[in-house]
């Protein structure tokens, strides 16, 4: 609200220039009526157990909207809501700071910094849990000021289950709101941005299997080396695309990383000869690599914290998609004369985001980290959300320049560093703090890729030859199960612990390699060996599929998030690379034992996390709840009106549109 607003809304005819004065008349008004001073309210972790923890209706609330839930729950004491004067709501820090932010406001500010920018999946979860938090915290602001005022203006306060029934019924409007309309906005750029790197991770998918239906006819006599060269590709687009999008912009670094897939897929097409498609190949898997870093933080970026986890989902469900395509297409191309149709549908997929890219819009986070007062970001904010107003705007910006600062390293100190901004991946492995997480965090990167999975999607034609009549029917099938398990997995990651379905999958696969070796020696009929391989790939996607990257958001502090997803990335494209490379030397030496390194690692990965992988830590509403009443409790809140929300927003009935209609009314009267 500017100073001139303030003026006219107290009857003052003088313009307001002094920030104090306005903040002043702030801590004057109270949402209780004009005439009542606004003292504000603290919660302290021994106040808690006076208003509850988090009420018994939020428990298990799934994330919907919640409307219906909360209309049920009545009024309060059994009274018709009144009209309110118009006060906004507002935070006093212990320095005397003011931040002037509805509950709303707030709420998407604790998500902001709360949540990483990147999109991984399975971050529903945890969002959905801090939303849960911050309403049930604000639910208890709003009740102990409305105790307080009742306790001084009656003498008497609300009766216990009035107390309960308040919070629930305030922690639902809340959530609805934080989790609504209001919290989740679905724009045409937002949508754009999706699309491109959906069709990024499907082409990151497609060139994973490409290679395996085109084997028998690309180039036939080609030596083993030569072929498991061309498989692996290139390990170090990972590490590339974390500097082009520092450098370039993450738009920037997203394009040039589309025209690696256009002339990689080009050159792949028309080779002449093996050794020009291993050239091809290893700028696709640059490309591949760097996609895999661009993608999450572009989207996380853009996409508001409610909408990360879901973003990362459509992008993992693209990725396995892309496999499976990879599979289909052989169908029509797998032969001697169409094959390198196969290849150029690497080049067709890479022009999507270029048809797109007057539509896309740069990281507004990348902006303000260039320029705090950056025109451009505040232009790519109001289309990103829909914003009409500029206040909404500016509240945007606010949320995520703060955010960038929390998450930091240099947000520990407010001293400037003589030796200038610290060395993420350097201040990352030098903290003792997280070094099991570290460590967690890249074994896990490691067992996903050693335990074999890419061995089936880069050479299943070479090991189902012999066990089915037309073993890109039994590839196909693999990918087939490799999409459905990946959605079977999202539904048990928002029930089962991290640790959990790492044993589980680690287990699974364990067991599956047991039988796959077991089969090919002859003790069971070979098709066992088939069911055991969509065995061995269903039980990846149920843990060591997803939860590596979703971890890593869920296990640091967020100012750690970006750097340990970076080298995560690579040590998994790394290890990925080896095992193309080496698989079929693997598979030549050993046989029917070619699983048996595989068993061997997932037994190692199954014992870690067993005994020695920490399950997610300070994720449940209750956790987070009691972390932000620890990170609160020197702050005083006003206002902390949730009934009034509507009353409050800008795009609503504001206190300047009040003022003016007021003053039309006067003058027709008049």
């Amino acid at each position: 609200m500017t100073n001139e607003q303030t003026a006219l809304l107290s009857g003052s005819s003088e313009k307001e220039n002094n920030g104090a004065t306005a903040r002043r008349r702030l801590q004057r008004a109270s949402r209780f009526g004009p005439d009542v001073k606004s003292t504000g309210v603290r919660i302290s972790r021994n106040s808690v157990s006076q208003f509850g923890i988090i009420p018994e209706s939020m428990e298990g609330v799934p994330r919907q909207r919640k409307s219906a839930v909360a209309a049920t729950t009545g009024s309060v004491n059994g009274t018709e809501k009144k009209k309110r004067a118009v006060a906004k709501s507002f935070m006093q820090g212990p320095d005397g700071s003011v931040s002037d932010m509805t509950p709303l406001e707030m709420g998407r500010h604790e998500l902001y910094n709360s949540l990483p920018f990147v999109a991984v999946p399975g971050l529903q979860r945890k969002e959905h849990n801090m939303s849960i938090a911050f309403s049930s915290f604000a639910a208890l602001l709003d009740n102990a000021e409305t105790e307080e005022h009742m306790v001084s203006t009656t003498g008497k306060g609300m009766k216990p289950e009035e107390k309960a029934k308040r919070a629930s019924r305030m922690s639902m409007m809340l959530l609805d709101e934080l989790e609504g309309s209001e919290g989740v906005s679905v724009t045409m750029p937002l949508v754009f941005a999706v699309v491109v790197a959906a069709s990024m991770a499907f082409n990151v998918g497609y060139n994973i299997s490409v290679m395996n239906p085109s084997e028998l006819y690309a180039f036939p006599g080609h030596s083993t080396s030569m072929w498991s060269m061309a498989v692996a590709g290139g390990p170090f687009g990972a590490v590339l695309g974390g500097k082009w999008a520092d450098s370039k912009g993450r738009k920037g670094a997203l394009l040039l990383t589309t025209w690696l897939f256009i002339f990689g897929g080009l050159i792949q097409t028309f080779a002449p000869n093996l050794v020009i498609v291993i050239i091809a190949r290893l700028v696709i898997g640059v490309a591949s690599g760097a996609t895999s870093v661009l993608v999450p933080v572009y989207l996380g970026e853009l996409a508001p914290p409610n909408l990360r986890g879901v973003l990362g989902t459509m992008t993992q469900f693209a990725l396995v998609i892309g496999i499976l395509f990879a599979d289909v297409v052989g169908f029509p191309f797998g032969n001697d004369t169409e094959w390198r149709y196969m290849f150029i549908l690497i080049s067709a997929v890479g022009v999507c985001p270029l048809l797109l890219k007057s539509f896309l819009l740069e990281s507004p986070r990348w902006l303000l980290g260039r320029n705090p007062n950056s025109a451009e970001a505040r232009f790519v904010v109001k289309k990103l959300r829909g914003f009409r107003y500029d206040e909404e705007v500016e509240v945007e910006i606010d949320h995520i320049t703060s955010a960038s600062k929390s998450q930091s390293l240099d947000s520990d100190s407010d001293v400037p560093s003589k030796e200038g901004p610290k060395n993420a991946t350097k201040e990352l492995f030098a903290d003792k703090d997280v070094r099991l997480l570290l460590v967690s965090s890249l074994l896990l990167q490691i067992s996903s890729q050693l335990g074999g999975i890419n061995a089936v999607f880069y050479y299943s034609s070479l090991f189902f030859d012999g066990i089915i009549e037309n073993p890109l029917v039994a590839t196909t099938l693999m990918g087939a199960i490799n999409v459905a398990a990946t959605y079977v997995a999202l539904i048990l990651m928002d029930r089962c612990g991290r640790r959990t379905l790492v044993m589980w999958s680690s287990g699974g696969m364990f067991v599956s390699c047991i039988f796959i070796v077991l089969a090919l020696l002859g003790y069971f009929e070979k098709m066992v060996a088939l069911f055991a391989v969509a065995s061995y790939v269903t039980f990846f996607e149920l843990g060591l599929g997803p939860i590596p990257s979703l971890i890593v958001g869920e296990m640091f502090d967020a100012k750690y998030v970006t750097t340990a997803m970076s080298v995560c990335s690579q040590l998994n494209w790394t290890c990925n690379f080896f095992v193309g490379l080496l698989f079929p030397y693997i598979n030549k030496s050993l046989g029917p034992y070619s699983f048996g390194p595989f068993a061997f690692v997932l037994l190692l990965t199954f014992v870690y996390a067993w005994i020695w992988l920490p399950e997610t830590a300070g994720t449940t509403p209750a956790e987070l709840q009691a972390a932000l009443i620890k990170k609160n409790e020197n702050v005083t809140y006003h206002n902390m009106d949730i009934e009034g929300l509507a009353s409050t927003s800008p795009g609503a009935v504001n206190e300047w549109a009040e003022a003016l209609k007021s003053l039309e009314q006067d003058e027709e009267m008049a």
